[in-house]
């Protein structure tokens, strides 16, 4: 985060970063990361939006990367380049064969896990 504010996007009045609820994607994580004004700096710039604790797009993602990583990428890459090229073979071949994941979270599943969330 420190290079991307610092430089990536150094000219940015804002970044606004899309991140889970994993406990190190907190401003928690800056102060026990850098010194408290260097925290502060970076946490100035810096706008955080978290996914739904509940999303089952995100169990997708998860399971396709999990895929990937089986599938194409799941060892040690020596390069950015080699790294960039196997991903992009592997998307290919995903998408030729219109690869699907089998995902059995139904309707009646999700009523009975987020039902107390609902308004009523």
């Amino acid at each position: 985060m420190k290079h991307l504010v610092n430089e990536v996007f150094s000219e940015a009045e804002v970044i606004r970063v899309v991140a889970d609820n994993l406990n190190t994607h907190t401003k928690k994580a800056f102060y026990e990361t850098f010194e408290k004004e260097e925290a502060e700096k970076l946490l100035s710039q810096i706008e955080f939006h978290y996914t739904p604790k509940h999303a089952s797009w995100l169990n997708i993602a998860e399971i396709e990367i999990n895929v990937m990583d089986t599938e194409s990428i799941g060892r040690r890459i020596g390069d950015k380049n080699t790294l960039i090229n196997e991903i992009q073979a592997w998307m290919e071949r995903r998408n030729k064969n219109r690869s699907k994941i089998d995902w059995r979270f139904t309707k009646k599943d999700a009523n009975n896990k987020l039902s107390k969330y609902y308004v009523t």
